[in-house]
This record gives C-alpha cells, structure tokens and sequence, in this order.
C-alpha cells in the first residue's frame, strides 16, 4: 500500500502502472497464442485502457476550484511534462503524421519542425509569464492584461473557434479506432470515443485530466515505439532504425524507379472506384513540399500556432512556480521528441514492408486474389481503409493499384509487417490514448474558457464555485457531443482540421499573448482590434481559397494563419498607438509579470 502525500508517491505510482500495463500485454500475447481472436484482444486493449482512465478521472474528482481549474498548481516538472506531452501529441501526430509523411513526402516534417520548434516560443515569449501572472485560462490573461469584458469576450470565441476545430479532429480519431477495434460503424463510434473522453475530464477538470494524460504518455509511447524497433529489427535495418533512415529511403527510391512509379498513371475512371478518403503511393508533390516556401511557411504556422493554442498554455498554469513552467517546456520537449523523431521512421518501415519484393510481406507483384485473400487487407478493406483494383488487367498487384487511407498507416503497418496481433491492439491503445489525451485538453479548455471567463467574469460574477463547476460540467458535455457529431460528418482529415487550428489560433492569439507580455504600450483597443481583425482575415482568406481563390505570397488553405497574424499584428500595433496608452497600474503589472521570482499577479482573485 503506498503512504504519504500522492503528488511524493507518483514515481512510484506510475511505475507500479507501468508494471501492469506491460503484464498486461505479456498476458495478451499468451492469450493469441492460446486462440483468443483478434477482435477479442482489440476490444481488451481499449476497455483496458479506458477503464484505467475512466478510474483514474474518478479518483481525482474535486469540489474545488483551484483544483478544477488548474490541478491545485502543484504538477511537478517531469510529470507535468509527460503530460503536456500527450496533450500535444493528439490523433494526428500518432495516427496522421506518419501517414502524411507516407502518401505527400518528407515535406510534410514541416509540421514537425514546426510543432517542435514552437515549444521555443512557448519557453521564451510565453509560459513562464502566464504562469506568473497566475491566471486560469487564456481569456483571463487577455481579459486582465488589457481590461474589458469585450477584450475577454474575443479571447473566448478565438479559443472556442480553435479548439472546436481541433477537437473534432481528435474525436475523428478515437472514432477509426473505436471502429476498427470494435468492430462498429465510424458514425457510431465517434460518441463511444466521446464517452472515453468525458469519463476523463468530467469529475476532476484537470486535475483528473493531468493525471489520465500521465498514464496515457506512457501507453502512446510504448504503442509507438515497440513496434517500429521490432518491425526495425525484423527487416534487418537494425534495432534502434532511426540512424538508417537515409539508407532505408535510398532503398525506397530504387524500388520506386524498379517498379516504375510515376510514369504508370491511373484514369479518371479508375480513381472514381476508389473509395472517398484513400491515396495511392505516388511521387505527385503536394503543396507543403512544393516549394522551399512552402515548407518553411507551414513550419513558421506551426510554430506561431503552437505558442497560441489555449489547451498547450493551460498545462503551464499547474505548476508550483515561474522556474517549474519553464522547465516543464524542456521536458515537454523531450518526451515530444521520443515520439515525433519515430513517424518518419515508421512512415519508410511501412512503406518498405508492402513494396520490397525481398521481404514476405511486399504485395507489390503478387496476383490481385491473392493479395485480396490476406487477412489485414480484408480487415481494413471492410473498415473503408484499403482498397485494390486490377485497373491494369493483368491481374497482377502494380503500384498504382493499392489505395490506403492515411489513418491506416499507423493503426495497419504492425500486422502489414506480420507481428503478433497483440501489436495491433497495443497500437490501437496507443492511438486511444493520444486521441483521448488531447481531447480532454480541448474540451476543457473550451468548457472551461466558457465557464469562468463567459459566465463567471461576464454574466454572473457572483457564482458560487459549486455553481460554476456545474456549468463547467454541463458545458463538457455539450461541446464534446458537439464534436462528435461534427466528426462524424468527416468534413475535413484529421491532419487537416489540426492544421485548421493552429492557424485560427495563431491568426487571433498569438500576437495579442506576446505583446501582451513584451510591449507596455499594447492596450485594450488594440487587443480588440488585433483579435477580431485577425480572426476574420484569416478566416475569410481560408474560405477564399477553398472557393477556388487564386491566394498570394504562397499563402495555402494550410498556412493561412500567417495572413491572419500578419493583419492582427499591423491592426494591434496601429490602433494600440492612435489610441490612449494603458494607464501606469497596467504598465506597472506588464513589467512585475517578466520578473521571475515573486507572488503571482492574480494571487487570489479567482
């Protein structure tokens, strides 16, 4: 029985949960080796893992709301950094990217870049001082630092239009795997992926949301890189492949050229069999990669973005003091980095697996019924995420044959490869758990947002806390049902609706944040007018060029957020000097928030 205070005890609590989740795969590889069918072992794996979260959101159930709202500021460093880390690496850096980076090239590492890189923004321009500044959620920073309801009010529906977008994305995700796992139509398990989610975050806020996103790290990671050693060490590109990623793509451009690729082109009939939402392995450039721009600009987005979105910057608000935020960002980093460093690698793995006639599983050259006739591809066919035509009618399987859809990637290369269905399962728990991680986060930063800075600062300020937990609790609930039934239309990718955010949040948010911490001069009209300009410029540029505009300056549908900051920034900074500067307590607390050491401004005004 563990004693004494549990935040003293969590090296050892989660290394006792760490134990029992790797007993627990041990018993599942028994299990298939005793019979126990695949969908049997897919469906333990996730009740598995939900139900350890599930339990883990009940236990850290809480009345208060220091607790409710920001875990009681007591996260230590390095869990707070495994959290985070889940937080940020959502469904689409676990289920997407790797598929990006399979079907578009290595121009899609711009994201990489770019989300990495932006924990530099986050670690020199931001978190440190909003932590300072001792404030629950974004919009009370904004709404603080400049003054106004109108100010906070913005804050909020920058947030909420971010978030949202994001959101769906992440339940679009719990969805493929709740489906494939499950065995059940996507349309249905978007809302058992809701149910998952709210199970976490519903009870404790984010103190229940920190601690499940602690023990959703450690099963994301071990999801996702158990199976790119073992498929590493399978096909003899060593144990450890990540310093043989020149030589494995080297080894996939030979095959390419071998087999043709990019000279065998497929007809307008032949595409229009395919079903909605999969690509075939072509050498076609997409717009991130098209240009040297093109990369730099999505990387540049990426960066901005990820130093506005509200659901990163409110990990920082748990820690005990100024010092811990900013080492929270370095470990944030280093967990980031264990994974994202992983998705090329096993982008070019499962790319290698299905096209190199060497090796046992390559389907490239084999009879289309044949290729038909295995298992994993009648699996995933059924789900909608495979598809093999005989377009040429030599029935033979050729490169412009084989359609994939780009969450398969990641959820499909383990049992492509020929591991143990156990793998499989683990890697659906693994996507679960980046899915659900990140959800939580958004969830309750929208519900949140809403709760204390709508309804508490605007509308009744005189909300007793029980009465502004149940609005928080309420709104949980309607926001995440919300998104799954937007998911469940399947509007945009899941990458692509990331991407989306980032942009509207970078557009309304990001200069606002800095300057609000870096410029004395910036006041409350300038805030205004740098939100909602920037917002609605870079929302309108997006529906401009999704309608068939021509865009400019090599601004895409997936870098628009650049317009959009580049609007706010010239709208703050203009209106900010033509009108009156903010008055000397204002200045006075711009300069107390960049001095590390003292009381946070806040103190206990919430």
């Amino acid at each position: 029985m563990i004693k004494g205070n549990f935040i003293d005890n969590l090296p050892r609590v989660y290394g006792i949960y760490t134990g029992g989740f790797l007993a627990f795969i041990i018993i599942m590889a028994i299990a298939e080796q005793m019979g126990m069918t695949a969908k049997a072992i897919g469906i333990c794996f996730v009740a598995f893992t939900v139900a350890i979260y599930a339990i883990i959101g009940y236990l850290s159930r809480t009345a208060q709301a220091d607790a409710y709202y920001v875990a009681g500021r007591q996260v230590p460093t390095v869990f707070n950094g495994m959290a985070t880390a889940a937080d940020w690496m959502s469904g689409a850096s676990f289920v997407a990217m790797a598929g990006g980076i399979y079907f578009k090239g290595y121009g899609y590492m711009a994201l990489l870049v770019g989300w990495t890189g932006g924990y530099v923004l986050v670690a020199s321009l931001l978190a440190p001082y909003l932590r300072k500044f001792g404030c629950y959620t974004v919009p009370d920073f904004i709404g603080t630092r400049y003054g106004g309801n109108l100010s906070r009010f913005l804050a909020v529906v920058v947030l909420t239009v971010a978030s949202f977008t994001y959101v769906t994305a992440q339940i679009n995700a719990t969805g493929t795997i709740a489906s494939v796992a499950l065995d059940i139509p996507f349309q249905y398990a978007v809302y058992v992926g809701l149910v998952s989610i709210l199970l976490c975050s519903m009870l404790g806020g984010m103190r229940g949301v920190t601690w499940t996103q602690v023990a959703q790290y450690i099963v994301l990671i071990i999801a996702y890189l158990l199976p790119v050693f073992w498929i590493s060490n399978k096909m003899g590109a060593g144990f450890f492949p990540h310093f043989m990623l020149a030589d494995e793509v080297a080894r996939i451009a030979e095959l390419e050229t071998q087999f043709g690729l990019g000279t065998i082109k497929n007809t307008a009939a032949d595409l229009a069999t395919v079903p909605k939402g999969l690509a075939g392995i072509t050498k076609a450039h997409s717009a991130v990669n098209a240009t040297p721009w093109a990369f730099i600009s999505l990387a540049l987005a990426m960066m901005m973005g990820t130093a506005s979105l509200p659901h990163v910057m409110m990990r920082y608000f748990t820690t005990p003091s100024v010092k811990a935020a900013r080492k929270s960002v370095g470990w944030s980093l280093f967990f980031i980095f264990l994974l994202y460093s992983s998705a090329p690698m096993l982008a070019t793995l499962s790319k290698l697996s299905l096209i190199d006639p060497n090796l046992a599983t390559g389907i490239i050259g084999k009879s289309i019924s044949e290729v038909q006739a295995i298992d994993w591809y009648q699996n995933w066919n059924q789900a909608n995420l495979m598809f093999v035509s005989d377009f040429n009618g030599n029935g033979t399987l050729e490169l412009n044959e084989f359609f994939m859809g780009g969450k398969a990637v990641v959820l499909a290369t383990p049992e492509i490869a020929g591991l143990p269905y156990v793998i499989s399962g683990l890697v659906a728990a693994g996507g679960m758990a980046a899915a659900m991680s990140t959800a939580d986060g958004l969830i309750l930063a929208i519900a949140n947002a809403l709760s204390h800075d709508l309804y508490y600062k605007i509308i009744d300020p005189k909300a007793e806390t029980a009465k502004r937990l149940v609005v928080a609790r309420v709104l949980l609930v309607v926001i995440g049902f919300a998104g799954a039934t937007i998911a469940a239309m399947e509007i945009q990718g899941i990458l692509g609706s990331v991407i989306w955010a980032f942009d509207f949040a970078m557009s309304g948010l990001f200069f606002p944040l800095v300057l609000g911490v870096w410029w004395k001069r910036a006041n409350r009209e300038g805030a205004i007018a740098g939100m909602a300009l920037g917002l609605a410029s870079g929302m309108g540029y997006l529906i401009w060029v999704r309608n068939g505009g021509s865009g400019f300056l090599g601004i895409t549908q997936l870098t628009f957020g650049i317009f959009g900051s580049a609007v706010s920034l010239v709208s703050m900074v203009v209106v900010s000097l033509i009108t009156s500067e903010p008055d000397a307590a204002t200045q006075k607390m711009v300069d107390e928030v960049r001095v590390p050491s003292g009381k946070s401004i806040l103190g206990k005004q919430h």
